[in-house]
């Protein structure tokens, strides 16, 4: 057989195999529709037949997800073992209906698939040939073979001595505005991350264009896939810098069919509460502090009042005076049950009215000549009772221990922090009280919430009503089924008709259970439950530039996974938030001490070298020691600057000249600067969320952390601060200019050149 007639046999095979998978897959998407449908269509159901199903739908809904996520690329890979053996590998696994359910192509996280990802000719793990599939929809347009068993002579026409072709491919591909998953080119440092333990706290840290996102991504996809049963009922958070990063990350995970992810910003996670507003540098980093807990803790206790200086309170023509010596009393005793403020309340209410009870006691039952009460248990509780019908009883009550709500709490301090703060950090987060919410106003909800509780009393007190509501209907269902005699059954021995039975619906399910089966399920799936639910505990939660987040929003993150079950993603070179920790030490101590890994990756496929060295250059300058990522590849193209007068203009020029025929181009520019820049720019608006879609996006260096660009387009670089600067300068995967009207950095003049 010629090399060409080798080569086109082995493209007609694979296209084969393709057509027979999609054929099948064809067939398998409505059968998985039905299954969703069904499955959520179940009415309530025991707690383990309940999470049964919650598996069902996450496994149903996710495989539904990918199928119609990957129709393109759901094969990409072959290994071909030197035993003779083969299987394909794809983005989610598929087997035959046959008694042993046969592999037709195996999920890229299975054991069986992960040398694809580490064989190498040093060490093969029992692979012959390892072969990258590409495809056009549904059609094969090129395979890439390496031959791990160095001494086998055959050969297909297709090899990729380097084995780097698919990578190289995907690096210079044209970047579409919404990150693509990088099942097809895993590297091996990568897949250690990936398939690293569920438990514990993981932090990966690694420069610009390293992966790390990626990698997070698809360590939740293979977590999904390696704990189902408890992710599917727990779920998976991710927490991502804004809502920009979201929308840029969202397609990935449902491309690998997973649904069971909750993707959020921190000013997302207080449900009914989307922060809006911004906050100055200056307020942001005193909200962040780890010394609010105490602060808000101490606004909580002012609100557990003493009277001033008595509280008169009227009942049966008696008045009664409780004074700071007897309220506070009860207050320590209350405070000393260590329960939040709402929840403490009742007891807060119980040593009052006892109090109160004492006091009319001693006015109306004691003995005018020995002193001696003249009252019996059952009078000091038929008074006690009174006492609690008595409404100036609880107006006062509501003035020593009002119910409070974590909005009112945090609004009022921010409102009049005097005495709580400083002067100048009072100054720096002051406000009126009607203003809308900010990102570092969440965590302090959040800590309010904790601080205060809920009195559910009511909340329980009306589901009982209700749930006797169904008990009582259900049990007249019942009723009228047994005066029917529904379920008749006869036993006749000897012939005797008179040795029937019969049996009613009363001898097979009782009232309760009858009302139970028919309760309203919940058919949300885990993560939108989770969304609403505010102590919702997660399987796993996933932070992504974790280096920014404020000591006061690890607070909240930690009470979102009790179990510290964590991977946490950053780069402490590219903090720039005033409130963010940056040292992965001082961030996990106070949770988990030393008990957590750590892990670097060392190589950029994002960043070119000639723009790397300069970023590079940048950091250098403040921190000699520094050590960037080693890039992969160089394109040649060396970024430029130049020094302009007419701003808006020769960003206009600029961007006519950067903008990719295929791909996206960003401008990335401080923020007062937006709307003169977006005047002259077609299509681009400032004030918004950025269309990351559009081919070209106008955003400041904070709004750019964490995406890619074809080109990248940096205005008046003299007006960021070192870390913003580098984020800026490797946000490009091909070319990078600068423009300015000052003077530029002199580190940056300096690499430039």
């Amino acid at each position: 057989m010629s090399n060409t007639e080798l080569h086109d046999g082995e493209m007609r095979d694979e296209q084969e195999f393709i057509d027979g998978l999609y054929a099948r897959v064809d067939a398998l998407r409505g059968v998985t529709e039905t299954a969703v449908t069904d499955a959520l269509a179940q009415g309530s159901t025991p707690m383990q037949a309940r999470l049964e199903r919650d598996v069902l739908v996450a496994e149903r809904s996710g495989l539904l997800a990918a199928l119609n996520a990957v129709d393109g690329s759901l094969c990409f890979g072959r290994i071909d073992l030197a035993s003779g053996t083969g299987h394909h590998i794809g983005r989610i696994g598929l087997r035959l209906d046959d008694p042993e359910r046969t592999p037709v192509l195996v999920d890229w996280r299975a054991d069986v698939a992960r040398p694809f990802y580490l064989a190498t000719g040093h060490t093969p793990m029992g692979l012959r040939r390892r072969r990258h599939i590409t495809t056009d929809g549904r059609r094969v347009t090129a395979l890439h073979d390496e031959f791990l068993d160095l001494g086998d002579a055959t050969r297909t026409g297709h090899e990729d001595p380097a084995g780097d072709a698919v990578l190289l491919a995907a690096l210079d591909s044209a970047r579409t505005g919404r990150m693509h998953d990088i099942v097809q080119t895993i590297q091996a440092e990568q897949d250690e991350i990936i398939r690293a333990p569920h438990r514990g706290v993981l932090v990966v840290e690694g420069g610009p264009g390293t992966g790390k996102t990626a990698v997070a991504l698809h360590r939740a996809a293979y977590l999904l896939y390696e704990h189902r049963e408890l992710l599917a009922k727990r779920a998976v958070l991710i927490v991502g810098p804004n809502p920009a990063f979201l929308g840029y990350i969202g397609e990935v995970l449902p491309a690998l069919g997973e649904t069971g992810v909750l993707l959020s910003t921190v000013g997302e996670l207080y449900p009914g509460v989307r922060a809006t507003a911004g906050d100055t540098p200056e307020a942001a980093a005193v909200k962040g502090r780890a010394d609010m807990a105490d602060v808000l803790a101490a606004v909580v206790r002012d609100r557990q009042a003493l009277p001033d200086p008595v509280v008169a309170i009227e009942h049966d023509r008696e008045v009664l005076l409780l004074d700071e010596g007897l309220v506070g009393v009860a207050r320590e005793r209350t405070r000393a049950t260590g329960l939040p403020h709402n929840v403490a309340r009742e007891h807060f209410e119980g040593h009052l009215l006892n109090t109160l009870t004492e006091l009319y006691a001693e006015r109306v039952g004691t003995d005018p000549y020995d002193g001696s009460s003249l009252l019996d248990p059952s009078d000091l509780t038929q008074i006690r009772d009174e006492l609690a019908e008595n409404p100036e009883v609880w107006s006062a009550i509501d003035r020593l221990w009002p119910v409070l709500s974590p909005r009112r709490v945090v609004a009022d301090f921010l409102a009049a922090p005097e005495g709580y703060l400083r002067d100048e950090d009072a100054a720096a987060v002051r406000r009126p009280v009607t203003r809308a919410w900010t990102v570092a106003d969440v965590p302090l909800l959040d800590e309010a919430a904790e601080l205060l509780g809920e009195d559910d009393r009511s909340a329980r007190e009306s589901a009982e009503r209700e749930r006797a509501r169904q008990i009582a209907y259900a049990q007249g269902v019942l009723d009228v089924s047994y005066a029917s005699r529904t379920f008749e059954f006869e036993d006749k021995e000897d012939g005797d008709p008179e040795a029937g039975e019969v049996l009613s619906a009363h001898d097979i399910i009782d009232a309760e259970r009858f009302a139970e089966r028919h309760e309203e399920d919940d058919h949300r799936s885990a993560a939108e439950r989770a969304a609403a639910d505010r102590t919702w505990a997660f399987g796993h939660v996933i932070v992504d530039e974790a280096q920014e987040l404020s000591p006061m929003a690890w607070r909240l993150l930690m009470r979102r996974v009790p179990t510290r079950s964590m991977t946490l993603v950053g780069d402490p070179a590219q903090t720039a938030e005033a409130a963010g920790v940056g040292s992965w030490s001082d961030i996990l101590a106070p949770y988990v001490g030393d008990r957590w890994e750590h892990t670097r990756l060392g190589v950029n496929y994002r960043t070119p070298k000639e723009i790397m060295d300069v970023a590079a250059a940048v950091v250098r300058a403040e921190r000699p020691d520094f050590v960037p990522p080693s890039s992969v590849r160089s394109t040649g193209t060396r970024p430029w600057a130049r020094a302009v007068d007419d701003l808006p203009g020769a960003v206009a020029e600029a961007v006519a000249e950067l903008t990719p025929a295929e791909g996206r181009l960003a401008v990335i520019a401080p923020r007062d600067l937006h709307r003169r820049l977006a005047a002259r720019l077609d299509g681009v608006t400032a004030d918004a969320e950025p269309d990351l879609t559009r081919k070209v996006v106008l955003l400041d260096p904070r709004q750019s952390k964490g995406l890619e660009f074809d080109s990248v387009l940096v205005v008046e670089p003299s007006r960021y601060g070192t870390s913003d600067l580098y984020v800026a300068l490797t946000r490009a995967t091909q070319r990078l200019g600068v423009l300015h009207t000052g003077t530029l950095p002199a580190p940056l003049a300096e690499s430039l050149g």
